[in-house]
């Protein structure tokens, strides 16, 4: 672990290599696990405000599990999450014609009616953010359904910190994501 401002950061992100190989796992991430995606206070405003243009990318199951559920759930810990369908599929998830799980809330971007890609956890997965009242973890999430993406980003050589770049400037700044570039030079 090292510090990087008021965050502490797992050695793993710059030790691990990544890179999502949907072709493999079919976006098993979005359809498999207990729970929806984490969400901050910010991003359920902006859920409420986008769900309008993003309800016409969605399938029926997802607008019927959003309409009743809302456009984000609570859990009993707390913590705001998006809906998910049956208790499995995110609310948000749809499929192309091979059947890989995406986000129609990404789709909506890429198609410009919207200018929010997708909550920030989805662009950040494998690394996981836990706020605390004086830093923030900042971790690597290991999932066997992500064994391809290893696989792949072992062989591209891609380390985690760079496949989710984007997503630690969006959440932290570039400020700090040149500070974890020294980190990882110095460390190699």
């Amino acid at each position: 672990m090292f510090q990087i401002g008021k965050t502490i950061v797992s050695e793993e992100i710059i030790q691990k290599d990544f890179m999502c190989n949907l072709s493999a796992c079919k976006g098993a991430c979005c359809i498999d696990g207990e729970a929806g995606a984490p969400l901050t206070q910010e991003e359920t405003e902006i859920l409420k405000s986008i769900y309008p243009k993003v309800k016409p990318f969605l399938r029926k199951e997802g607008i019927e599990a959003i309409e009743k559920q809302g456009v984000y759930t609570v859990s009993d810990f707390g913590d705001m999450e998006t809906p998910l369908i049956n208790g499995a599929d995110c609310a948000y998830v749809i499929f192309d014609k091979k059947g890989t799980a995406l986000c129609a809330i990404e789709e909506a971007y890429n198609q410009g009616e919207i200018s929010w890609k997708k909550p920030v956890s989805c662009h950040l997965y494998p690394v996981r953010v836990k706020d605390y009242s004086e830093f923030s973890a900042v971790n690597y999430e290991r999932w066997n359904i992500c064994d391809d993406a290893c696989a792949l980003g072992k062989e591209l050589q891609v380390p985690i910190y760079k496949f989710v770049k984007e997503a630690l400037i969006r959440k932290f700044g570039e400020d700090w994501y040149s500070e974890l570039e020294k980190v990882a030079i110095t460390y190699k």
